[in-house]
């Protein structure tokens, strides 16, 4: 799983286009402000593993980025570009949904952006040390 995470002032999204057939209509985006954002890509190796372990480590991170960047807010942002290993969108979505739960459960306010969508975004990230994060989980 690749993952880079961002902290943002302001993220803004807007559905373009929608690239996979069965996911739902999205008719309208959102803003969110001071929250961690990640854009994930989650590989097809993960498969391999079981998807609980794989939600644990991904949380992991997540909360630890939060709590130097100081914000209980996650979004979560399917991203197929950091790898050229895909997991299933399947797996994919559960992944997500099990993380969305666990982060909720220790106390964060979480969103993620419509699953199946290109999107127009708007980022308004700083430009400081940890506020930009990339890693292999």
């Amino acid at each position: 799983m690749k993952v880079l995470v961002m902290y943002v002032h302001e993220f803004s999204y807007s559905p373009a286009e929608k690239n996979l057939e069965e996911a739902e209509t999205i008719t309208s985006g959102d803003t969110i402000t001071d929250a961690i954002l990640a854009f994930v890509q989650v590989e097809q190796e993960d498969e391999e593993k079981d998807v609980k372990s794989r939600e644990k480590k991904l949380v992991n991170h997540l909360k630890w980025t939060a709590r130097k960047n100081n914000c209980k807010r996650v979004i979560l942002h399917s991203f197929a570009h950091l790898s050229e290993s895909k997991a299933s969108v399947g797996f994919t979505k559960e992944l997500f949904d099990q993380a969305e739960v666990r982060l909720q459960n220790a106390d964060f306010e979480t969103t993620h952006t419509p699953f199946g969508y290109f999107l127009d975004l708007k980022i308004d990230a700083p430009g400081y040390s940890l506020a930009r994060i990339w890693a292999t989980l």
